[in-house]
């Protein structure tokens, strides 16, 4: 059995229907479930669901025994001020969930995240130990807290998972976001946007250093992230952290203009100011250094971005196509009872 924590989510929803059309028996974890979320596991096979606090308790309580644990929920707030509450969700739940891998020996791969690495002044590598960053917001250093925690817990050189690792998500786009709202990749927002009214606005530069849709990110497409978690799990390797990205920064013009072509639209874009709350943590650069995946034998190549923008757009669509379908098939059964 393979437990997947933050199921119902972005990531962890691609993980579990991958895993699935594998044939492996699935754990589903996550809160309770709402319309949106549940959607994303719609097709899912052979799976059991727990409310997250009941996983924890089944665990210790021995009426479970997963084989493997993907932690992949979380508070991922990156407004968040209440650092008790990251705290508890980010930082202890991880420790539990660590402990219990320890204890019985089974693998754990969690996320942590690129807001680890704060402005970036230190780099996007992730040989630099989590105790020299200083991440821009609560949410990154509650994920930041729990990776310097996991490395102390190596050097005591004590019980530790028999095979573990802590992935440093960049900017992931690809299926089954729409749930994240605010917290959505570009690709979704500006999906809506053009959908809506034909155009799409971007951020101007908070720096006279970088033109307007210029500041750069990894964009790294999902299913490669989960290629990497895939790879960490079964493939001997000697336990850390690792950079999920592509190692190759692109602009947000050129994502978006990938939208737009996507739905064979011509460009429409506009700049808008930066929030002055926003200005203040905003990373303008960021681009994984990947030496360390490929260092175990991870060898595959990443999704150009234009071809993963393709897939992403194609998907939303679909989503929306069907669910339109569902609502007019529905209201035809209530006109025809009426």
């Amino acid at each position: 059995m393979i437990a997947i924590t933050g199921a119902a989510g972005f990531i962890g929803s691609n993980l579990a229907h991958r895993l699935s059309k594998e044939g492996n028996e699935l754990l589903l974890i996550d809160h309770p479930l709402n319309e949106k979320r549940r959607a994303n596991l719609a097709g899912l096979e052979r799976f059991r669901f727990s409310e997250h606090l009941a996983f924890l308790d089944a665990l210790n309580t021995n009426e479970i025994f997963p084989d493997v644990i993907f932690h992949l929920g979380a508070n991922s707030s990156t407004t968040e001020t209440d650092w008790g509450l990251l705290e508890r969700d980010n930082v202890e739940y991880s420790r539990r969930l660590w402990n219990w891998c320890s204890r019985e020996q089974k693998p754990y791969i969690y996320a942590s995240s690129a807001a680890t690495y704060g402005d970036g002044s230190h780099g996007f590598d992730d040989a630099t130990h989590p105790r020299d960053l200083v991440p821009l917001n609560l949410y990154g250093k509650s994920k930041n807290e729990f990776d310097k925690w996991a490395l102390s817990e190596v050097a005591k050189k004590g019980k530790i998972p028999p095979r573990w690792a802590g992935m440093k998500f960049f900017n992931v786009y690809g299926p089954r976001e729409a749930h994240k709202d605010a917290m959505a990749s570009v690709v979704w927002k500006a999906y809506r946007q053009i959908v809506s009214n034909g155009e799409v606005g971007l951020f101007r530069s908070n720096t006279p250093d970088i033109k307007d849709g210029e500041q750069k990110r990894d964009f790294v497409f999902v299913e490669d992230c989960i290629d990497h978690m895939l790879w960490l799990w079964r493939n001997p390797h000697g336990g850390g952290l690792y950079n999920s990205g592509t190692g190759h920064a692109r602009t947000f013009l050129d994502l978006v203009r990938a939208v737009f072509a996507a739905l064979n639209r011509e460009p429409r874009i506009r700049f808008i100011d930066m929030p002055a709350e926003i200005s203040r943590q905003y990373q303008n650069f960021t681009q994984a250094t990947m030496t360390r995946l490929r260092s175990t034998g991870f060898d595959k190549n990443f999704t150009p971005l234009e071809d993963g923008v393709a897939r992403s757009v194609a998907e939303i669509a679909g989503r929306e196509i069907r669910a339109s379908e569902k609502r007019t098939s529905g209201d035809d059964r209530t006109r025809r009872a009426q």
